[in-house]
């Protein structure tokens, strides 16, 4: 549509061009229509007009052949842009009234989804999260995936973020997952890669040459890895995202005891909603995604997309869609 848009108004601009130059060439030959005829330097070049075989047009003459022009014009718009335009303006109007039925709809499920206080809720304690220290064997193996292409200014908080995150360290691995060109940055999150794993955190470094399929290549080709079998979720956030060291306990639990469950997607927020009126708007449109959108399709339809962050997968529900795809 804006493409659309675009030539139109190229066509439009081209046509008031074209009209002006032929207003100009009007006028000027109004002009000369009064001119005398008879100078003695021009003599002899004017007198070539008196051939009465040259036929000089008169003002009339072009009205009538703005006029035709005109005419042409109106029907060529009449039977040629006006359906055109017309057929496009029903379409948008029926996708108007198609998305609006659907956020009515939307709205209406989620009204009975706060009548009837419908929550996901985790019974008890399913990982007997308060065990002694050293007993850990109730927590599940946790792969943690942070993909990255030349990110400069969030990598360090991304990286530091998802290494405080509340796990038993030997249930937990952070694979960060390189796609840089830039050998500087590359460096960079080498070096921060390097002081987390001295501190005793499970992360390695993945650097790809050929960025092939780009983040989910990415994500896919780290997933190759055989080591990967060992862990049962993984946990996907871009390089711009801070989760709160709670994110594992807040998310992972809502697994057990529920092997048709695939995915959990948290639900984030922009650091700065809050900075001016786009943005406000922006953070508007993610809460009606999440509190609307993803919460009715997920209480009604038992589905709903994967943001591509902040969301926690069954690696053999992964396995299946591979499968399948």
């Amino acid at each position: 549509m804006l493409k659309a848009n675009r030539a139109v108004g190229c066509v439009a601009w081209l046509a008031t061009i074209l009209w002006a130059l032929l207003g100009t060439i009007k006028r000027r030959l109004i002009l000369r229509e009064g001119v005398g005829l008879a100078s003695e330097k021009l003599g002899r070049g004017w007198h070539y007009f008196e051939n009465p075989n040259v036929y000089i047009p008169h003002t009339s003459d072009l009205q009538g052949y703005f006029h035709l022009v005109y005419v042409a014009w109106l029907e060529l718009r009449g039977q040629y842009i006006a359906p055109l335009v017309q057929s496009l303006s029903t379409f948008c109007v029926v996708l108007f009234m198609i998305q609006s039925l659907d956020r009515l709809i939307l709205c209406l499920g989620c009204l009975y989804i706060k009548l009837k206080k419908i929550k996901p809720e985790v019974n008890g304690d399913p990982f007997q999260l308060d065990d002694p220290e050293g007993a850990h064997c109730n927590y599940p193996m946790v792969l943690v995936q942070i993909p990255m292409c030349n990110e400069r200014e969030v990598y360090e908080l991304s990286i530091s973020a998802v290494c405080q995150l509340d796990w038993p360290k030997e249930r937990l691995l952070i694979q960060v997952l390189d796609d840089s060109n830039d050998e500087g940055i590359q460096w960079l999150i080498k070096a921060e890669v390097s002081k987390w794993s001295q501190k005793g955190i499970n992360i390695i470094y993945r650097h790809r040459l050929v960025r092939t399929g780009y983040k989910a290549g990415n994500l896919k080709s780290a997933m190759s890895c055989d080591y990967v079998k060992d862990y049962e979720f993984v946990a996907i956030f871009d390089a711009d995202f801070q989760p709160t060291p709670d994110f594992l306990k807040q998310t992972v639990p809502h697994f057990k005891d529920n092997p048709e469950l695939g995915l959990v997607q948290a639900r984030w927020a922009f650091v700065n909603k809050d900075e001016n009126l786009l943005t406000r708007l922006q953070n508007i449109n993610l809460c009606f995604h999440f509190e609307v959108e993803q919460q009715v399709n997920g209480v009604f339809l038992n589905f709903f997309g994967f943001n591509g962050t902040a969301g926690v997968w069954r690696i053999k529900a992964l396995g299946r869609f591979r499968r399948l795809a």
